[in-house]
């Protein structure tokens, strides 16, 4: 991939994984104050966010340029469509396999997606 435009996203993104990768273990480590199950359960609820993300990047930087625009939309689309299935699948994983907690899984799930969507959004702007 020697498109700028893409290793400029593919950067962005990988900015983006960092944050939430932190914000998971700093929720966990709140979480960890009330018990263990506490914590098992934010940080399920952390890799439910930060697992199928990671997965929607490698398919959307799979390709670059305008010569591979059909390539480019295709794995943009096959990754979105993974990205929620691996959702769905990994939460009914921590709910039926792990017995986790729902507060606790939907707290951390929803504080690291909105931290990742808040360093897009803090790095998207900076040039």
């Amino acid at each position: 991939m020697t498109n700028k435009l893409a290793k400029r996203g593919l950067d962005l993104a990988k900015k983006g994984l960092l944050f939430q990768a932190i914000t998971a273990l700093v929720v966990t480590a709140f979480a960890g104050a009330a018990g263990s199950h506490s914590a098992m359960s934010a940080a399920a609820g952390a890799l439910i966010s930060i697992l199928p993300n990671s997965v929607f990047m490698a398919f959307a930087f799979r390709y670059a340029g305008a010569s591979k625009n059909d390539l480019v939309a295709r794995s943009f689309s096959q990754g979105s469509k993974l990205k929620l299935a691996l959702t769905i699948i990994l939460f009914v994983i921590a709910f039926k396999g792990l017995n986790a907690a729902p507060l606790e899984i939907f707290m951390a799930f929803v504080i690291t997606t909105a931290s990742h969507g808040l360093a897009m959004f803090h790095y998207g702007t900076k040039e």
